[in-house]
């Protein structure tokens, strides 16, 4: 993988969650693909979890939001980016977090990963006791 290749892919999920259907999630994943929401989240299992998921996740195409995103580092097959996520207008919901996406020859990923931090939440181990 290179910068560009992930940029593609990048491109492609966000173009995705914009779209009505899950369909071009074949596009996006392999079909054993692993999609975890949290670091401690147990991941969704192939395709058809995946499809569940997004599923169950999102409003829907008209959903209003904006998505910034910046490439950390990028190194054999794995790429990190650091994404905010800005939901309504005006926001209602936001969030930071970092993407570790793991993309196979054929550009799709196989494994996904998100490590999401919201506003008025601990971020270190002293405020989480």
């Amino acid at each position: 993988m290179d910068r560009d290749a992930l940029h593609r892919w990048l491109d492609d999920y966000e173009r995705a969650w914009r779209t009505a259907s899950t369909e071009p999630l074949r596009e996006l994943f392999t079909e054993d693909a692993r999609y975890s929401s949290g670091p401690y989240d147990e991941p969704q299992q192939g395709l058809a979890a995946i499809k569940a998921f997004w599923d169950e996740a999102r409003e829907g195409p008209d959903e209003v939001f904006t998505m910034t995103r910046e490439t950390v580092a990028v190194e054999g097959d794995t790429g990190v980016v650091r994404v905010e996520v800005r939901y309504g207008d005006p926001v209602e919901q936001e969030y930071r977090d970092l993407w570790i996406v793991v993309l196979e020859l054929d550009g799709r990923c196989s494994h996904f990963e998100e490590w999401p931090f919201f506003p008025q939440q601990p971020l270190t181990v002293d405020a989480a006791r």
